[in-house]
């Protein structure tokens, strides 16, 4: 962290409620006279409280420890979600594949990430704590999100609005779950904000030749980690060209190819590498995804209850921008910055889908908490200097208070919106641990990720896959990710006793699944074995299947 004019590492109470915005390197301001780099008002006389010091990492410490808290508590809120599950459990055979040249499913075609890079780290967290040891890693990379997001915007616009662009980032019900979420997200998100940080810290002057090549293999790890991510490379671009702006046009277009072409370099390098295996992946789950059934006016509506807060104060970064003296490259970024808000929320409404949303709104909101953190210091600046000021910050630090408990209630929600699986492990984990027959699972994740027979996955398949003997996998043009398996194939499968066991719970997949309870019902070796309620056991007796939405119904094969 960079310190003060004349080395302290101190603030004062009054720097603290003018601003101290003199370290911000992007910002408009005077090298002799104190000013704001928001509105250019020269900072106020020195009040009676000035000699009351304020470390000046305090803040950010404070926004961390309510991160933390506030995340830690969801660590064992839920079992593990199917994501989480899959993760994990796929990261267990990559580990068993590198020591011990173990066979794999085909993660790369289905996946939405590089299987090689966040499972087999997700499972040494998880081989050392445990499920909450995996969740714990999500949220160092959240907090290490936190942290890049605080020194980005001093770097671009000075302390104060760092403060408060880290404070609204924290307290954000997505951010808050996904540091208690062992996913990818966590550690792309934390990737995409490194990236940033490397390339707003590259200086207004040079080509940074190093600094960028460094940014874009970050951006290519990014990438990788997450396919999605590729969504917010623009963005990333535009900071690098606001930030070059003052060296010349030709130099910011120099830094700009210098990092788009390390990005697809290694990017490329990385494909040739993994085979086609990957690039049916990125098609399948990226480019080609199906489309889901949710109204695009309810995805972006659940998307705005989430990050609103943000947003709002997004737009009102780029009217303050374009209705004050700011330069010019400082209203495009806080545009782009805007913008990004809306990039992942406004994809999954073309698609009708609200899978992850929760999840994936936190990209756009990290950029966006930039701006809004610049809109906060700009309402502050436009206070007079002094008491009204003071006032002023005082009354902005209250409003916290909103967004936070907001935060507090989604962040819970987010991390309880799955069944406890306690109930169907206990009586389904037996009957797979305990046998050799393959296992027809709606969603397996936490099945295959729990029980000790999820190493043998070749027994394993689920509503959107069937795996076959020797490993290969049904898959095909209605077999992705996100859309159910072909119902022919498994209507083949169940007339030849292909499953010892199928369990389905008529949540995901439904339609599918009432297709399969039909061919078990006229099939007559298939019989109902159990009905295992997600949460407290209940009678299973005269309960017809297809209204079970919450509870697996398992029929057991019969020779």
């Amino acid at each position: 962290m960079e310190q003060g004019p004349a080395g302290r590492d101190l603030l004062s109470s009054s720097e603290l409620a003018e601003g101290s915005q003199h370290s911000a390197p992007l910002a408009e301001h005077s090298a002799q006279a104190e000013t704001s780099p928001v509105s250019g008002q020269p900072q106020a006389e020195r009040s009676a409280w000035q000699d009351v010091r304020i470390p000046v990492w305090l803040p950010l410490v404070l926004v961390l420890a309510v991160q933390a808290v506030l995340s830690v508590r969801l660590v064992g809120a839920d079992t593990a979600f199917q994501d989480e599950g899959t993760y994990l459990w796929a990261g267990h055979l990559e580990w068993a594949h590198v020591l011990h040249g173990a066979s794999l499913p085909q993660f790369p075609t289905y996946f939405s990430g590089a299987p090689v890079i966040y499972p087999p780290l997700g499972a040494l967290a998880d081989s050392v704590g445990g499920l909450a040891g995996a969740r714990l890693l999500s949220l160092v990379f959240m907090l290490g999100s936190t942290v890049l997001l605080w020194d980005v915007t001093r770097r671009l616009f000075g302390r104060r609005a760092a403060f408060f662009a880290a404070a609204l980032f924290a307290m954000l019900g997505p951010t808050l779950h996904l540091g208690s979420f062992a996913t990818y997200d966590a550690m792309s998100l934390f990737l995409l904000a490194l990236a940033v940080w490397l390339v707003t810290g590259a200086g207004e002057r040079g080509e940074a030749t190093g600094r960028m090549v460094t940014a874009g293999a970050v951006l290519a790890l990014t990438n990788a980690t997450a396919y999605s991510t590729a969504l917010f490379d623009p963005v990333v671009l535009v900071l690098a060209v606001c930030v070059a702006w003052p060296g010349g046009q030709r130099a910011a277009a120099r830094r700009v190819g210098i990092l788009v072409a390390s990005t697809v370099v290694l990017l490329g390098a990385a494909l040739l590498i993994g085979g086609g295996g990957y690039l049916t992946g990125i098609r399948r789950t990226t480019l080609q995804r199906a489309a889901g059934s949710d109204a695009s006016l309810t995805v972006l509506l659940h998307a705005w209850s989430w990050t609103g807060v943000v947003l709002v104060l997004a737009l009102c970064a780029v009217f303050t921008g374009w209705t004050t003296r700011l330069e010019s490259r400082y209203r495009w970024l806080l545009v782009a910055l805007a913008a990004a808000a809306v990039l992942g929320p406004a994809e999954q409404a073309i698609l009708q889908t609200s899978i992850s949303l929760n999840k994936h709104v936190g990209l756009g909101a990290w950029f966006a908490s930039i701006a809004a953190g610049y809109a906060v210091a700009a309402f502050i600046t436009a206070a007079a200097p002094g008491r009204s000021r003071t006032l002023t910050t005082a009354g902005c630090l209250i409003a916290l208070v909103f967004p936070l408990f907001f935060g507090i209630s989604q962040s819970w929600e987010f991390a309880t919106s799955w069944p406890d699986s306690t109930t169907f492990l206990a009586i389904f984990g037996p009957l797979a641990d305990h046998g050799s027959g393959r296992l027809l699972v709606e969603d397996p994740g936490a099945a295959r990720y729990y029980l000790p027979s999820g190493s043998q996955w070749q027994r394993w398949s689920s509503t959107r896959n069937i795996v076959l003997p020797g490993g290969a996998s049904t898959g095909g043009p209605t077999g992705g990710v996100v859309a159910p398996g072909n119902p022919a194939a498994y209507a083949r499968y169940i007339s030849q006793g292909y499953f010892s066991y199928i369990a389905l719970n008529f949540a995901d997949t439904t339609s599918l699944d009432l297709q399969i309870k039909n061919e078990l019902v006229h099939n007559p070796h298939y019989h109902i074995y159990r009905v295992i309620p997600f949460n407290p056991p209940i009678s299973n007796t005269g309960i017809d299947p297809a209204s079970l939405r919450g509870t697996y119904v398992v029929w057991r094969y019969y020779p």
